[in-house]
């Protein structure tokens, strides 16, 4: 009995990989239900939403490299803060093929609240954020 396949694919031609839409459920954030499916720019902002609103390693349904480390920024420097806040959303962001980076990162504080702007650049174009976060 063989322990290898002996099936008739040839592969001396070489694979070919063919990209495959990348449809999810769209959750309508206004009434908070499913309402059919998204691909495109509209599912990697939903996905971008929720990577930048999970706390990381928190939640068992996520894996421990979903979501950003919200936690320990709070009470500190905003210095530190922006900084901080910078480096966790990239990495955060860098679980997703379709993220190719941030760009246009600034933040304000009033009182103890920092507000960072930035744009997240995906491959469908770019998508525009606004986080706070209490120092």
């Amino acid at each position: 009995m063989a322990a290898t396949p002996t099936g008739g694919v040839d592969l001396s031609a070489g694979v070919r990989f063919q990209e495959q839409p990348d449809l999810t459920f769209w959750a309508d954030p206004d009434t908070d239900r499913i309402q059919g499916m998204a691909d495109g720019l509209k599912a990697v902002a939903q996905a971008v939403e929720i990577m930048l609103s999970v706390e990381r390693f928190r939640w068992q349904i996520y894996g421990p490299y979903f979501g950003v480390s919200w936690e320990h920024l709070l009470g500190q420097d905003p210095g530190y803060v922006a900084s901080e806040l910078q480096r966790r959303i990239r990495d955060a962001l860098s679980i997703d093929r379709r993220v190719l980076g941030i760009d246009n990162f600034s933040y304000t504080v009033s009182g103890r609240t920092l507000t960072a702007e930035l744009t997240v650049r995906t491959v469908y174009g770019d998508i525009r954020k606004t986080l706070e976060v209490q120092t």
